[in-house]
């Protein structure tokens, strides 16, 4: 998070003690959070997919550089989205993938 958008766009994280993706997805649906997990599987759909785009309330869930997410949490999100691309590349690093997912989801207005 930039220091022009840190009291924009809602993020937060979960310390050591939260057990990662149960307690976190389980809090965020609680919440009324749709969640998107962004990750490359046979099962993602694109990010404009007008169903993604429909929600109200969406967490987007972002991986580490090189390993991504993890199965897990992949499993438990409600949408696996992908950015599509072109000229073979398969993945953004997540600083690049992160700002083309809030503006193409409509969290930079």
């Amino acid at each position: 998070v930039s220091m022009g958008t840190v009291f924009q766009i809602p993020w937060t994280f979960f310390d050591e003690q939260s057990i990662w993706p149960e307690d976190g997805i389980h809090l965020l649906n609680n919440m009324n959070f749709k969640t998107a997990a962004m990750a490359l599987s046979d099962h993602s759909v694109p990010i404009n997919d007008p169903e993604v785009m429909s929600e109200e309330k969406l967490a987007i869930i972002l991986g580490t550089e090189g390993d991504g997410l993890v199965s897990d949490t992949i499993a438990n999100c409600d949408y696996t989205i992908r950015i599509p691309m072109s000229h073979g590349v398969d993945s953004l690093n997540v600083a690049a993938a992160s700002a083309v997912a809030f503006w193409q989801l409509g969290f930079v207005k």
